[in-house]
């Protein structure tokens, strides 16, 4: 039975990719700063709470990274846990870059010392790129990061390229592209669009407002992508791989198209509201996943309007129970 570490475990990707594992046969442990209360809704939403094993860790502490190491002697570390929000960021500039690399580099550094054989992965992300071409990004693309949160990945990436290539440990990134479920948190513009819909419809909710609509996007579903994760590990030679699904889409697609899963017209609930644009936004970003199809064997199978239906469908299912009347819902993209 080989045993994983993932950390992070209690957020969408963490939650997703345990149960992943667990089905196929791990021992899987994992990290989180604080495991009690809603921080555990994810796992358990999944029904996998009690197949795994949750140690109380900050990786940004050296001491309590080498202590879950050295408890859970893993084969695999698959690093996950950070700040996940590119508008959040904005706000908290030097704690979103020095969480992610701080993270990052205690990790690499307490494998280097003392558990040189294990299987490394890290989450990148394709906010790296900054979306200044209008054509898919792949691997070979120089990366322009437009935030706080960008800046972080990049750096945390670096970091693992020069831990495989000067210390020779089998360490691989993913550069995932926008990837969603119901597990995503408010934070997150799809799950506020889609929360907001059900309101709308429910009569509960009377305006949409966001910050444009013209931003393009590669949606995918995270599910598929936590498999993508695993993949990579499996492959003799560690590589980083971009992983999307090829296809952008602009948020007023994706604003269409959940409305019109509720049966609305979208123009009739949806405001602009300049006050919402970011310091520095990504126009536009699409990602080549050629490499993955190729190495891996890895394909997205759920559409972006495949995608809005499952968002909605959930969210009208929770929203069936209150009364609240909300005037707006003010969401940054």
């Amino acid at each position: 039975m080989k045993r994983a570490l993932i950390t992070g475990v209690t957020g969408q990707d963490g939650a997703y990719l345990a149960r992943f594992l667990l089905d196929r046969g791990y021992e899987v442990h994992g990290t989180s700063r604080h495991p009690v209360g809603t921080n555990l809704a994810n796992l358990r939403a999944l029904g996998v709470l009690e197949r795994l094993q949750i140690h109380p860790a900050d990786m940004e502490l050296f001491e309590e990274t080498c202590r879950v190491l050295e408890q859970v002697q893993p084969a695999e570390v698959y690093h996950l846990a950070g700040p996940s929000s590119v508008g959040l960021s904005f706000g908290q500039p030097v704690g979103t870059v020095m969480s992610i690399l701080q993270g990052t580099i205690n990790l690499l550094e307490a494998l280097r010392l003392h558990h040189p054989q294990v299987r490394f992965y890290h989450s990148a992300s394709s906010e790296m790129f900054g979306g200044d071409q209008k054509r898919p990004y792949n691997e070979g693309d120089i990366f322009h990061p437009r935030s706080p949160y960008a800046v972080g990945k990049a750096a945390a990436y670096w970091t693992t390229v020069n831990y495989r290539e000067s210390y020779g440990l089998h360490v691989c990134s993913g550069i995932l592209f926008n990837h969603e479920s119901p597990l995503r948190s408010e934070a997150f513009v799809t799950r506020k669009i889609a929360t907001s819909v059900a309101r709308i419809k429910q009569r509960k909710l009377r305006l949409l407002r966001l910050g444009g609509l013209s931003i393009v996007r590669d949606w995918g579903y995270a599910p598929e992508y936590v498999e993508a994760m695993w993949l990579m590990l499996q492959q003799d030679v560690p590589r980083y791989y971009v992983i999307a699904t090829g296809r952008g889409h602009t948020l007023e697609e994706f604003v269409d198209q959940a409305f019109a899963s509720a049966g609305l017209d979208w123009r009739e609930f949806t405001r602009i509201d300049p006050s919402l644009f970011r310091p520095n936004e990504v126009r536009y970003s699409v990602g080549d996943p050629a490499r993955a199809n190729r190495d891996l064997g890895w394909q997205a199978k759920t559409t972006m309007t495949d995608l809005v239906h499952i968002l909605v469908r959930h969210e009208m299912q929770l929203d069936q129970e209150g009364t609240d009347l909300y005037e707006d819902s003010r969401i940054a993209n």
